[in-house]
């Protein structure tokens, strides 16, 4: 495993794309420099519910060493490092013969890539260049000026991690400048990632293909605004805000961790992503204001899961969600909580996701649990890692163990909360839905 900042690229486009959340009322254009940008840059457009095209970009390479980039073209463009070329010894006619040789390429992969399609009108509009990462920033230097002839109404580079030298001189070429790291130990972009296989022409080509469809079936992910709600409880209110996205496949409840509420940031990162896997979610306060003055409430189990109960019967009746398979998303203590829920619901509750959560905790309760449960544990949180396979073996239906390298009890290391938005939407996408809640599967 590398030291590294993301899991691949789409872990790296997600993060990105909340950098640029405020460029969303913009309309912007989201050009990935293929190909390796490409997968970030579909991410970025599918959040921001922007246009997606390519932006084709060939490196220079000096003869002796192809890795090193003297220059770079893209269409319309060449930027040559002259004084590097004649460091390493390359003649302008050296640099004339390879710029030919990847002029031919850059138009290859443009023609294969589009498909006959003409590429966006950038004229006027706001432009967001994408890549996966920058080292030295000759190519993005060159994608800009590209992009810059065309006369966009803003120009924007953004990627993951960029070299410090290779910010200094990108930076100044754009009107913004966006990066998720930025490491004073920067070395090469692949050793940020666990995941750097080289992205080929095929993912490319239906990367765009796939924003295209989505285009005609309606524009990209769209903007989402939690409705706050209250879920009436004995004595008094429990507040939460509902986010329903179009067409929602499932409702996920969350069910916080001692010491935390519906404000949570990383359930908040989490259900954003499954807001965007199509997923409507409920983030609410299992306590009122005046309970959780008193510790020993966010420790109760059977009050946490009574509230959860609650907020599943609520929202069985609310138009909005109601019909849709539910599933519950639970952390720390909430794990516990929830899993007592679903054991005390299991006709309304379709699937289960535990996230750094105790689901020893929930007793008994564990044995009647028939929605297929998710276990989520980071590597580096042993004893938690070590209650939970515990508490699986109790389990009665279809239930599974996750633990995420290198991660802590709170998923706090770059890229690791990622995953578990990406685990978790996978096993709520494959049970939420599929048959009756509480059968076997």
């Amino acid at each position: 495993m590398t030291r590294s900042g993301f899991v691949d690229r789409a872990d790296a486009g997600w993060r990105l794309a909340r950098l640029l959340e405020g460029y969303r009322d913009r309309d912007p254009i989201v050009l990935g420099m293929a190909r390796g940008g490409l997968p970030v840059a579909a991410e970025v457009a599918r959040h921001l519910g922007a246009r997606l095209d390519v932006l084709v970009v060939r490196k220079v390479g000096a003869p002796s060493q192809p890795e090193l980039a003297i220059g770079a073209i893209a269409e319309g463009v060449e930027r040559i490092d002259e004084p590097l070329a004649r460091r390493l010894g390359v003649s302008p006619a050296e640099v004339d013969r390879i710029v030919a040789r990847e002029r031919v390429e850059l138009a290859r992969r443009e023609a294969a890539y589009r498909g006959g399609r003409v590429g966006v009108e950038l004229t006027g509009r706001f432009v967001i260049v994408v890549d996966d990462g920058l080292a030295t920033g000759m190519s993005a230097l060159a994608a800009l000026d590209s992009v810059r002839s065309r006369r966009p109404a803003g120009l924007v580079f953004a990627v993951p991690v960029a070299s410090m030298a290779g910010r200094e001189r990108v930076a100044s070429g754009c009107d913004d400048f966006v990066a998720v790291l930025v490491p004073d130990d920067f070395r090469a972009v692949g050793e940020w990632y666990d995941d750097f296989r080289a992205t080929s022409d095929g993912e490319v080509i239906e990367a765009l293909a796939e924003a295209d469809r989505r285009r005609e079936a309606g524009g990209g992910r769209p903007a989402l605004t939690g409705q706050r709600i209250v879920v009436p409880i004995e004595g008094g209110r429990l507040d939460g805000l509902l986010t329903v996205p179009p067409a929602a496949r499932g409702l996920v409840l969350f069910a916080h961790g001692s010491g935390s509420s519906r404000l949570s940031p990383r359930n908040a990162f989490v259900a954003g992503e499954l807001q965007a896997a199509g997923f409507a979610t409920l983030q609410f306060d299992l306590l009122t204001e005046a309970e959780s003055a008193d510790r020993r409430n966010v420790f109760d189990v059977g009050l946490l899961a009574d509230r959860l109960i609650r907020a599943i019967d609520w929202a069985g009746r609310e138009p909005a969600v109601a019909g849709l398979p539910v599933g519950l998303f639970g952390a720390s203590t909430g794990a516990a909580a929830a899993l007592a829920a679903a054991a005390a619901r299991v006709e309304a509750v379709g699937a289960c996701v535990s996230r750094g959560g105790r689901p020893d905790l929930a007793g008994e309760a564990l044995a009647g649990v028939r929605a297929p449960t998710l276990l989520i544990v980071g590597g580096s949180d042993q004893p938690v890692v070590d209650l939970n396979r515990t508490a699986l073996a109790r389990l009665a239906g279809v239930a599974a163990l996750e633990v995420v390298p290198g991660a802590t009890h709170l998923f706090e290391e770059p890229g690791r909360l990622a995953e578990v938005a990406r685990l978790a939407a996978a096993w709520f996408g494959r049970y939420l839905g599929s048959g009756p809640p509480g059968q076997l599967r």
